[in-house]
């Protein structure tokens, strides 16, 4: 588990495709200080397991239901990535509860600077819809934020000064694509409740 608050920018170093899978490895000293194999860290909000950690890298395999919900597949190397290490029982969960699971991807729509923050504007895949309330917590290319308005097909957070200096969020233009996680408590309540739909 983890709690959307992203600990460093990484680098990708490569990304090797392996027919139905595939290879990655990214660049990130403070998320591989202390990593050993089988530990979990979110790469833009993707839950990969490390195969291997050496120096200041680590490698992790991605099967292809992953590069087919996510945007990984799509990563080259030098991007930047939001990476973090998952919580720690004793920690504080500063975000929200993100499992790392990425439900679907969506894009930038539009930016709009104010003078300390920005109002970002993505798009929300139709399945997705029914999750995400105004006020309440989504996973941006595992990023934590809060929900300032949501559409019919869309919804829009504001980027405080943090987010956008420590994240790729700060960076992405319009029409570049996003991972998305919803509140997996959302999915509970509807389960529960019946209202599941197929």
């Amino acid at each position: 588990m983890f709690t959307g608050i992203v600990e460093e920018l990484g680098e990708v170093v490569a990304l090797e495709p392996l027919g139905d899978s595939a290879r990655l490895t990214v660049r990130g000293p403070v998320v591989t200080g202390d990593a050993r194999h089988g530990d979990s860290i979110a790469v833009n909000g993707v839950c990969l397991t490390v195969a291997e950690a050496e120096g200041d890298s680590f490698t992790a395999d991605v099967m292809r239901e992953t590069l087919d919900r996510s945007s990984l597949g799509a990563l080259l190397p030098g991007a930047r990535v939001n990476l973090e290490r998952a919580v720690r029982a004793d920690q504080r969960l500063g975000g929200h509860i993100v499992q790392g699971h990425v439900d679907g991807t969506g894009e930038v729509l539009s930016r709009e600077p104010g003078e300390h923050w920005e109002v970002v504007r993505l798009s929300l895949p139709a399945g997705l819809a029914r999750y995400v309330v105004e006020k309440g917590s989504i996973a941006v290319d595992g990023v934590s934020l809060t929900v300032a308005e949501v559409g019919e097909d869309s919804f829009a957070v504001s980027l405080i000064p943090t987010t956008l200096g420590l994240t790729t969020l700060g960076r992405k233009q319009p029409g570049e694509p996003v991972n998305l996680e919803v509140d997996v408590i959302a999915k509970y309540v509807e389960k529960l409740t019946g209202g599941a739909r197929a």
